[in-house]
C-alpha cells in the first residue's frame, strides 16, 4: 500500500524537511510526497482504491498501536493507497471533512504546518515499524 501525504505550502529546506527526508527514507513501503500551494490547486484523484485521513483538530486521536493496525486493515482489506492531508492554515473546509474517510488530530494542541508534517512522517514510519515487528516502537517501556 501506498503511503501518500499531500500538504498545503512548501517545507523547502528546513529542519522539518531533514526531518520529513529522513522517515521517508526509513519507511519500507512506497511513499508518495505531493506539495500543494497553500491557496488553490486541487488534490489529485486517486487512481486506485485509496482512505482519505484528513489532519484535523476536531478528529480522533489514536495511540501508536491503533494508528498501525488501522493502516494494517487497509492494507489487508485491499486499500492501495492511504492519503494523509494536511491543509492551509486555516484547515479544511466543511466539505473536504465531510468526504474524508477520517479525521486524525495529534492531540489538542496546535502545531505548526511543517511541524506537523515531520510528525505525520514519524507516525507513519513507528506504524510500518509496528506492523513489520521492528523494535523501534517499544510498547510498555
Amino acid at each position: 500500500m501506498q503511503l501518500h501525504v499531500i500538504a498545503r505550502g512548501k517545507i523547502a529546506r528546513s529542519p522539518e524537511a531533514e526531518l520529513v527526508a529522513r522517515y521517508e527514507k526509513r519507511i519500507g513501503w512506497p511513499v508518495k510526497l505531493t506539495e500543494l500551494p497553500e491557496t488553490g490547486g486541487r488534490i489529485p484523484e486517486p487512481q486506485t482504491p485509496c482512505r482519505t485521513v484528513l489532519l484535523d483538530e476536531r478528529g480522533k486521536q489514536l495511540g501508536s498501536e491503533d494508528f498501525a493496525s488501522l493502516i494494517g486493515r487497509w492494507r489487508d482489506d485491499g486499500i492501495r493507497e492511504a492519503r494523509f492531508v494536511l491543509g492551509a492554515a486555516d484547515g479544511h473546509s466543511p466539505q473536504e471533512r465531510e468526504e474524508a474517510d477520517m479525521l486524525l488530530a495529534f492531540g489538542n494542541a496546535t502545531w505548526p504546518h511543517l511541524l506537523a508534517r515531520a510528525m505525520l512522517m514519524e507516525q507513519l514510519y513507528r506504524a510500518t515499524a509496528i506492523l513489520a515487528g521492528h523494535p523501534y516502537h517499544r510498547a510498555g517501556q
